[in-house]
């Protein structure tokens, strides 16, 4: 169901002034990988774009758009799907790409989407609304995956204790809300001082990761933009913390001819044609005024590239940095 609107506070697409000026001229057609509430597509049909194809696992996302969607005619074709599937999506060589990282402020707002640590809700946080919960997986994994899975896809430097803390809890009866894995965790950790994240922040956000598959579905994504792009297309990328930033910024340095000529004591590495040329010379963060705007674009960063003619390829997870967690079974 469509959740009422009127009292929901409406998204704000992130960087959105910043991308469109890094990616002008915008013409063309372009896809949304995740097309959310559509601010990005709207931006880049407002800028200029012939087409947009919008593209998110969430039904919810899509459902939420067929009141306003019909404004732009055949300008903008929504698509169910994924990052790893862009290039099919498509349908032919695109204009540019653009991918939005991470959960979107239309998620986290719903509780019952179960993605939050400050509103009680079901512990659900799959995007596509299909497959395992978040709550299968904390109530089924083996205490040595879920502390990998936090110290891996979370930083969280007490994934062990809190691990521990889960097993211990769901001993007495599943795991099913929100605000009970929060509490959880939190009591494995000091007390946040002002201005600190909430204990939970990694947990939660490493537990998405997990859920949605989100490290390897950001992979194949990167690799099926450069794919779907044309000589001259562009592919935007904005992200939200560490992890992410530095998979698509190893991806772009990789793929732009940075993958350095090995070192005396091992032979050099033949250099491949680059797929993409760098317009940025480091990433884009939020100024003052957005950041008083949307405080939820603190963390943000673009980065660009754009493609050359030199063919599409492979490439390896583990040169990009991408977290792996061996799979060692659930309970």
């Amino acid at each position: 169901m469509i959740p009422d609107a009127p009292d929901r506070q409406p998204h704000v697409p992130v960087l959105l002034g910043p991308l469109l000026d890094a990616v002008a001229p915008v013409s063309g057609v372009w896809l949304d990988g995740t097309f959310g509430a559509g601010g990005y597509s709207r931006g880049l049909l407002e800028a200029g774009a012939a087409q947009v194809i919008g593209v998110d696992r969430d039904p919810l996302a899509l459902q939420m758009a067929a009141g306003w969607a019909g404004a732009y005619g055949d300008r903008l074709r929504l698509v169910a799907g994924t990052f790893s599937g862009l290039d099919q999506h498509a349908g032919g060589p695109l204009d540019g790409v653009v991918l939005d990282l991470g959960v979107s402020s239309m998620q986290l707002d719903l509780p019952e989407r179960g993605f939050s640590f400050q509103k009680d809700g079901p512990l659900d946080m799959r995007m596509s609304q299909s497959g395992d919960s978040a709550a299968d997986l904390v109530n089924t994994a083996s205490e040595e995956d879920l502390a990998d899975i936090l110290f891996h896809y979370g930083e969280e430097r007490a994934s062990r204790r809190i691990a521990r803390a889960i097993v211990a809890a769901r001993a007495a009866g599943p795991i099913t809300r929100t605000l009970e894995l929060a509490e959880i965790v939190a009591r494995c950790l000091p007390r946040p001082k002002p201005g600190q994240a909430h204990p939970a922040t990694r947990s939660f956000q490493a537990i998405r990761i997990a859920v949605n598959a989100e490290f390897s579905e950001l992979v194949a994504g990167l690799e099926a933009a450069e794919r779907a792009l044309k000589p001259g297309g562009k592919l935007a990328v904005v992200t939200f913390h560490s992890l992410e930033d530095r998979i698509v910024k190893r991806f772009l340095q990789l793929r732009s001819g940075g993958e350095g000529q090995g070192s005396r004591h091992g032979p050099a590495t033949q250099a491949e044609a680059p797929r993409f040329t760098l317009p940025l010379r480091r990433a884009k963060g939020p100024d003052e005024a957005e950041l008083a705007h949307n405080p939820r674009s603190r963390s943000a960063k673009l980065r660009v590239g754009i493609r050359t003619d030199a063919p599409a390829g492979h490439v390896d997870a583990r040169a990009l940095g991408v977290p792996l967690i061996p799979k060692k079974g659930r309970r």
